[in-house]
């Protein structure tokens, strides 16, 4: 070693940092304006940098209170109404029992791993969907403005749906219950019951003429019902008052409105096994049909229902996870939540149909009653022999086994003659195969069931705040899909854009509430989200797989997780969920072809329901909806391809972070606290070595190099020195 190298060793010594506190105590002014300049990361080659970390210290992105709220919140997404009053319906007209195998087969292929997708890139990148896929590739932005169009579509109508529960939650403080019986109609001499009740039922007449008065087509709008229209407003203020502060003010209302439900379906449950005929609903409900199981039709709606369940494309799933923690176990969140929303539509379905065997009980019982005064009338008049009648049978209190035998023997003997004397089968199993699924259950088959309870008031009040609450969870999840990721992408005030947001709402939500607006729903529910929420789905699969990389997610989620997830998940969204998906999407493009366009519309005239085509303004409401919501997609793409939009002026492609995490550069901070400091591209970047970095003390405005993997990405100064060998440090 030359002579005086010991001396300049020393004044080196000297200026070296030994320690990261005495680093981090010698900060000066320059470090300050670093941490608080800006940085705008476009370079399409960062993208392989950490998004965390640079999301980490953006403007402190709200974060869940704990791990309880936001599993509260995804199961208050994903559990909404569909579980109650579609998932019941289904098992019923798919085979019973035998149901349950392939949607828990579809759920394996499909749900969870599309839901683990969902989960982990919202976490790992920290953004809504907008931000998202924009990350992944810009010419893919335009799935996250898909799921936005598509979340406005569905929230328009969904609110609706809250509001005719808030309608019937505040007529069920009443003894008894409005829908109890037809209403009595006055004339100038005589008193009688309302044609059109006496032709349906209370509960039916109640729910078209008194809840909706709706009109007998959806040509006539018959202007508004301000019953509904004023339930309506009171639903979009709830909404807008628990949104208004994003997850601060919706995750307290979680522990209510997602717990609140399963505490009335349980509820509900222990008291219907306690009511004759419940039993009945619930042995006709599991029983396999497994005949009807190896339809292909069964597989396409079982797909479609595990697709829907688990909201998957809306948006609501990436937004909440956006607000986890970096190391969050989302493979747990994945496969706990989709299992909670299985078990809750099985606890669901034993409630609806312990319910209806209820129903199907009182209304076989009365069926029982009538036909057996017939019989004894028509024995009588001498049209059936009394010595065919077992002397076993007493009429006056006869059982239903024995109104069965005697039904065979009288069908048997008057062959020829038994259509003429018009008598009912009366079996309850014939009751319970009417297959009754959404607004037909919830406010007609229900309702009807509940007024046979004791104390019905009670159990209607708890029925219908239960649906509220059931709405309000999906709501939220629908809501948080929209103001999340244009808050993320235009920085925006989340206040201001969730009153917009809500009050727009409200005002397009007017068609809603017309004496035809049930009609609307119909149109919205059929065509607004079905097609472009399955196309959606495709592109983030094929985002992920094909244009970030498998490989390259798995490694990324190894990194988040802790652990590399199974190889399973790789299959399954490499191989066999397109697949799936692009089946489904083929399978419902031929059904949606196969089947007339067209509603169930309430003839007041015949007291029924009929079915009508869309008139042809219809037909391009409904094409219009399906193209609204996927155009996003080609014009965004467009727009990247042909570069009609400049990446470096901050446009949607840009991830905003605050406080830089790599300088370009030679950058002199002292003079600019608000300068942007742009990305370097990685390759040029040198690789941090904590064994072998040099940091000292700023004097002066020196040249700066980084540390751009640092915990807080703030990179610290390194000596401006000349080369020198490792040794003599």
């Amino acid at each position: 070693m030359p002579k005086n190298s010991k001396v300049v060793k020393r004044e080196l010594d000297d200026e070296v940092i030994e320690s990261v506190k005495d680093l981090l105590s010698n900060e000066d002014s320059a470090d300050d304006a670093f941490k608080k300049s800006e940085l705008i990361v476009d370079v399409q080659e960062e993208k392989d940098t950490d998004a965390e970390e640079g999301s980490e210290v953006e403007d402190e992105r709200p974060a869940w209170n704990s791990k309880l709220q936001y599993i509260l919140a995804q199961v208050g997404f994903s559990v909404g109404l569909g579980n109650v009053w579609r998932f019941p319906y289904l098992c019923q007209k798919n085979g019973g029992g035998a149901y349950l195998l392939p949607y828990l087969i579809l759920l394996l292929v499909i749900g969870i791993p599309l839901f683990f997708l969902e989960l982990s890139v919202g976490q790992r990148i920290r953004r809504g969907s907008i931000g998202v896929w924009n990350y992944i590739s810009p010419k893919l932005g335009g799935i996250g403005f898909a799921s936005c169009v598509v979340c406005f579509f569905v929230a328009l109508y969904y609110n609706v749906i809250i509001g005719w529960s808030l309608f019937y939650f505040s007529q069920s403080f009443q003894q008894p219950l409005p829908w109890d019986q037809c209403p009595l109609v006055k004339n100038a001499s005589h008193t009688f019951v309302e044609p059109e009740c006496e032709k349906s039922s209370a509960t039916t007449y109640y729910w078209y003429r008194e809840a909706l008065n709706i009109s007998s087509s959806i040509s006539e709008n018959g202007g508004l019902n301000w019953k509904m229209t004023i339930c309506l407003l009171v639903a979009w203020v709830v909404v807008c008052l628990a949104m208004i502060k994003g997850i601060q003010s919706s995750g307290k209302i979680m522990y209510f409105s997602s717990l609140f439900p399963y505490v009335v379906l349980i509820c509900f449950l222990i008291r219907a096994l306690l009511l004759n005929g419940s039993i009945d609903g619930i042995r006709h409900m599991f029983t396999p049909k497994l005949e009807i199981m190896l339809e292909p039709k069964v597989w396409r709606e079982a797909a479609t229902q595990v697709f829907f369940a688990l909201g998957l494309g809306f948006g609501g799933v990436i937004a909440f996870s956006s607000y986890n923690k970096r190391d969050n176990n989302c493979h747990f969140d994945a496969v706990l939540v989709s299992f909670i929303n299985f078990f809750t539509s099985v606890l669901a379905t034993l409630v609806v149909f312990a319910v209806l065997g209820f129903k199907a009980n009182v209304i076989n019982e009365k069926c029982i009653a009538e036909n057996s005064e017939m019989i004894i009338k028509l024995v009588k008049m001498g049209n059936i022999s009394q010595d065919i009648i077992p002397h076993h049978v007493n009429f006056s209190a006869v059982t239903a086994e024995d109104y069965h035998l005697v039904y065979d023997i009288i069908q048997k003997v008057k062959e020829e003659e038994f259509p003429a004397l018009h008598l009912n089968a009366c079996r309850i199993e014939d009751e319970l195969n009417k297959a009754v699924q959404g607004t037909g259950l919830a406010f007609i088959a229900f309702t009807e069931a509940m007024t046979h309870f004791p104390a019905s008031p009670f159990w209607s009040v708890m029925f219908f705040l239960m649906l509220v609450n059931l709405g309000l969870g999906s709501m939220f999840g629908t809501i948080e899909g929209i103001i999340t990721p244009i808050v993320d992408t235009f920085k925006v005030r989340k206040e201001i854009l969730t009153v917009i947001c809500c009050l727009l709402a409200f005002c397009i939500g007017l068609i809603f509430v017309q004496r035809s607006g049930n009609y609307f729903v119909t149109m919205f529910d059929d065509y607004s989200a079905t097609l472009p929420l399955l196309i959606v789905v495709i592109l983030e699969n094929i985002a992920v797989s094909f244009v970030y990389g498998i490989d390259k997610f798995m490694e990324d989620l190894k990194d988040m997780l802790g652990f590399a997830p199974n190889r399973y998940y790789y299959y399954m969204w490499k191989y066999i969920s397109p697949l799936m998906l692009l089946s489904l999407l083929i399978a419902s493009v031929v059904n949606m072809g196969l089947s007339p366009p067209g509603y169930n519309a309430w003839i007041e005239d015949k007291a029924s329901e009929e079915f009508l085509s869309y008139p042809t303004w219809g037909m391009v409401v409904c094409i219009s909806l399906m193209v609204l919501a996927i155009l996003p997609v080609p014009v965004v793409f467009i727009i990247r391809l042909c570069n009609l939009i400049d990446d470096s002026s901050g446009n949607l492609a840009s991830v905003t972070y605050k406080r830089g995490r790599v300088l370009k550069d030679p950058v002199n901070l002292e003079g600019d606290d608000a300068s942007l400091i742009h990305g370097k591209i990685s390759s040029e970047m040198s690789s941090p070595n904590f064994g072998k970095n040099i940091y000292r003390k700023q004097s002066g405005s020196p040249t700066l190099d980084t540390a751009p993997n640092g915990r807080y990405g703030i990179g610290y100064l390194m000596a401006d020195m000349p080369d020198m060998p490792e040794s003599d440090l």
